[in-house]
């Protein structure tokens, strides 16, 4: 890859709050950071408080090599929290506190000249849970170039989600990320009928997506495009965590796809780190050298 692609994450910016410590969290942060590690310039773009979360947010963003320029400051709203417990297996649940700063996010002329200038960005449907943020993330969006990424993980939190929400976001993204236990909600809302592929093949021709990446967690992932489909096993590892897997298959995803891998490739290498991260404390941690495609 010679090309240093610039990608942002929009939506919430957050703390994960573990029992007896807490690390940055929020998907749009954890896309940023490790597509930042793989080889891009990459930027989080949030709200967060005028506290000393949001200040130890940005020491630590910073001394990772994150871009901070589009990570807004108010003093009338805290940093966001998420407060994670584990089931026996070590699958993660989550408690998001409500009306934090990132719900406040504001779309200035700054964020609409970054998004006129991306190759790609990454969104969900918890980041649009507020008005507020929900307009600023789908202006941003309409600002972007046509040929640019717009990736929608559905990551559906809490009750945090809706039919207008996700058909709102799947009409303004071209590519999908969704989960096993993410597609009967989807099948639910858009009459999806048939086996899990057909499903799939559904919702890629009704959205027109680029491409479709559907996570099955231990049994790997499927990617669907118009005309293919790539089934790739989980690398092996030995789990520590999965929390921030996801947002470092998505990073990888994006930008494997970016440095222009064929798909089963695209495929491979995001299985691969996303396996790394499962093996590690945290949602962010160093990637080795050999997940670093500028290298």
């Amino acid at each position: 890859m010679n090309k240093i692609f610039t990608v942002a994450g929009i939506g919430e910016v957050l703390w994960d709050v573990f029992p007896h410590r807490a690390r940055i969290g929020g998907a749009p942060a954890n896309f940023a950071w490790h597509c930042s590690q793989i080889g891009a310039k990459a930027y989080p773009v949030s709200c967060i408080g005028d506290d000393d979360f949001g200040r130890r947010m940005l020491d630590e963003l910073q001394a990772a090599g994150v871009h901070t320029n589009y990570l807004s400051t108010t003093a009338d709203y805290p940093t966001g929290q998420a407060k994670v417990t584990f089931d026996p297996v070590g699958k993660p649940s989550y408690e998001i506190v409500l009306n934090s700063a990132w719900d406040h996010l504001e779309l200035t002329t700054e964020l609409q000249q970054l998004a006129s200038q991306l190759d790609a960005v990454c969104f969900g449907s918890l980041s649009q849970r507020s008005e507020q943020s929900r307009q600023t993330i789908q202006s941003f969006l309409r600002a972007m170039p046509p040929h640019s990424l717009k990736i929608f993980d559905v990551n559906l939190r809490q009750s945090f989600h809706s039919k207008e929400l996700l058909e709102g976001s799947l009409q303004a993204a071209n590519i999908l990320k969704l989960s096993d236990e993410e597609l009967p909600v989807l099948a639910k809302y858009f009459a999806l009928k048939g086996s899990t592929s057909e499903q799939l093949q559904q919702l890629q021709a009704q959205f027109e997506l680029r491409l479709l990446i559907y996570t099955r967690g231990e049994h790997g992932s499927l990617l669907v495009s118009a005309d293919a489909m790539d089934d790739a096993p989980c690398q092996p590892t030995d789990m520590v965590d999965s929390v921030g897997a996801g947002d470092s298959f998505t990073a990888a995803i994006c930008m494997s796809l970016l440095d222009g891998m064929p798909l089963d490739q695209v495929n491979i290498f995001a299985n691969k780190v996303a396996s790394f991260v499962c093996s590690q404390v945290g949602a962010t941690p160093e990637l080795p050298s050999q997940f670093k495609l500028n290298q």
